[in-house]
């Protein structure tokens, strides 16, 4: 099961995240940084986000990607912040 469209909502239970077909991540090796790159536009991302976005593969639900980066980050607000991260990606359409 998939999420629904951009801007349709909170996710459903189960949603599988993944992302959408025109996103990849990259990581640029001249910069350091990691990257979406989206049809005419690129976006650096900071922090974590690159650790959460290569668990986004389809098949783990959301709850699996919680309780994976739980583990790798104990004491970090992961139930909070990874599905409110996932979700506004999601509204953007980067994430289905």
């Amino acid at each position: 099961m998939t999420g629904p469209g951009p801007g349709t909502g909170p996710a459903p239970t189960g949603w599988r995240p993944a992302l959408a077909p025109a996103v990849s991540l990259r990581h640029d090796r001249v910069r350091d940084a990691d990257l979406l790159v989206l049809p005419e536009r690129v976006v650096v991302l900071r922090g974590s986000a690159a650790k959460i976005l290569r668990l986004c593969d389809g098949d783990r639900d959301l709850d699996a990607i919680v309780a994976e980066l739980r583990s790798r980050f104990p004491g970090a607000p992961v139930a909070e912040d990874v599905p409110a991260f996932l979700d506004r990606l999601r509204t953007q359409g980067w994430v289905r």
